[in-house]
Order: structure tokens, then sequence, then C-alpha cells
């Protein structure tokens, strides 16, 4: 099953790029993380694809979507992009399954627009964050090197930061993450706004200030989302801890499951594919 590639406008005068799988069926938008990019969910859509209407999203910034000159790359841009993606593809109901950095957009966008929500998927994500798989993150992006003699030599890299994920999945996310330049040598298609604002060292204050003001807002919107919620978690994560999953599904969700995958950290869907495939699809086939 291969996807139909397409540009759609989103918002700030920017296109994103979108992966649609099928046609039929409940729209489902799958939301990726930071550095990552729609392809991210190619192990994923096929299983749902014949039940729903599986749309995969570039954010601003990554992938095939338009960069923002002006470095509008907020949680505020990235919901309105999810919106107006929604609206032009007339989109009145939808799951929306977001991972990491999509699964925080998708929280904010679910309460925003909770009306529209037939259901959602959290994966690895959540109000609180660990900082140490936070700075790690941030720290495999900032010492990315600029460019690529080879696709290979972006996959080794790929490789050190996920070390529990498939052979075949690193090729592919590889293969997907990179464009040439006419030199012949490869680049990442993320936007080099964000290596250097990941450059950039933070305190300890301003981590503590970013975790309270943004966890305090995520935690009152997790209270407007009335629609069936899943929450996933890797079983070795070291960015969503075990006593904020449990929060979020016991305290805040009004109808929250968590369930965690083995053999995953915080990529959950790239690292265990089969595992992270039989646990949502159960959730959103009924299985």
């Amino acid at each position: 099953m291969e996807p139909v590639s397409r540009m759609v406008p989103a918002t700030d005068g920017l296109s994103v790029h979108l992966l649609e799988w099928s046609r039929q069926g409940v729209p489902m938008l799958l939301l990726h993380g930071f550095g990552n990019e729609a392809h991210v969910w190619d192990d994923f859509a096929p299983v749902v694809a014949p039940h729903y209407r599986v749309i995969a999203m570039d954010h601003r910034g990554h992938g095939d979507s338009d960069r923002d000159p002006q470095g509008r790359y907020g949680y505020d841009a990235l919901v309105r992009d999810a919106e107006a993606v929604a609206e032009e593809l007339a989109i009145d109901r939808l799951v929306l399954v977001g991972h990491s950095m999509g699964g925080r957009t998708a929280i904010r966008f679910a309460a925003r627009n909770a009306e529209r929500m037939a259901g959602l998927v959290i994966v690895d994500a959540g109000p609180d964050l660990d900082w140490r798989g936070v700075m790690k993150i941030r720290d495999d992006a900032a010492r990315s090197p600029d460019s690529f003699a080879s696709v290979k030599e972006y996959e080794s890299g790929l490789a050190r930061a996920l070390p529990m994920a498939p052979p075949e999945v690193l090729a592919r996310l590889a293969r997907h993450g990179v464009r040439q330049r006419e030199d012949g040598r490869f680049v990442s298609k993320l936007d080099p706004f964000f290596r250097q604002g990941v450059s950039r060292p933070l305190s300890e204050a301003e981590m503590a200030t970013a975790s309270r003001d943004e966890a305090g807002d995520l935690w009152e919107a997790l209270e407007k989302i009335p629609c069936p919620t899943l929450v996933v978690r890797g079983a070795a994560s070291d960015v969503l801890s075990p006593e904020t999953a449990d929060r979020m599904v016991e305290e805040a969700l009004p109808d929250g499951t968590l369930t965690v995958v083995p053999q995953s950290a915080h990529a959950v869907m790239a690292e265990n594919p089969r595992g992270f495939n039989e646990a949502v699809a159960a959730f959103v086939l009924g299985d």
C-alpha cells in the first residue's frame, strides 16, 4: 500500500505536506514528533487504512512541508495548521494520533475542538516531561552534522539515537529524512532554525519555568477532552514517566486508557512497530 503525496494550504501563508493512505471512513490524522516526518507512520498506517481515512502530516519546518521564514514553530502554530488541514479536507469529526511534539499538539487540538473528536491517541507525550529524555533529543539534534556524504551516513546517526529501531525502519526514516544538494551531499529536511535553538544550553531555571507553564496548560487541556483517549508509553521511555502517564488516565482524562509497549523507549512506533500497531489497533479497531 502506497500513500498519495499532496500539499495543502495551512496558516501564515505556508503549505504543509500530507500522505493520504485512504479516502474512506472516519478521518484519522497522524502527527509526528520533533525531527521526524510523516513516513514515521509507514508501518502503522496500512494497519488502519482499510478502516479509516488515514492522513499523515508533516509539521511546518519538517519533512516536505514549508519552512516558516519567521520561525513560528510554537504549539499554537502547529495546532492552527492541523485545524487548517481539517478545514481544507472538509473533516468534521476525526481521530487524532500524535507522538511527542505531535502528541502535545494533539492534546491542544482536542481541547480546542472537543466536539470534533471521535478519539485520541497520545504517544509518549504528556504535560510533565522527563528532562533527561528531552535533553537527549536536544543534544542529538545539536550534534548532528550540517550535511552527510550519503544517506547511509545519516542512517548511522539515526541508529545511534534509536538503538532499538529495526534496520528496515532506520533505512526508511533515513531515505525520507534527507534531501540531496546540488553538490551531491545530503542534508536533513528539518529547518536549520531548530538546530540553532537546540544548540543553546538551557539553564535549570529555564527548564523549570518551561515545565511549569506548559504543564499547567496541558493538565487543564486534558480535562476538556471527553472522547475515548489512549495514552501509549514506551516501556523504557525517558520522556514520559510512569507516574505522569498514570495521572493522565486516572485523574485528568475523562475517558482515558493506558497501554505500555515493551521493547521501546520514546519513539514507540519506530522502535517496536508490531507492538505499537497491536496496541493502537486494539483501541481504534476494537480488536
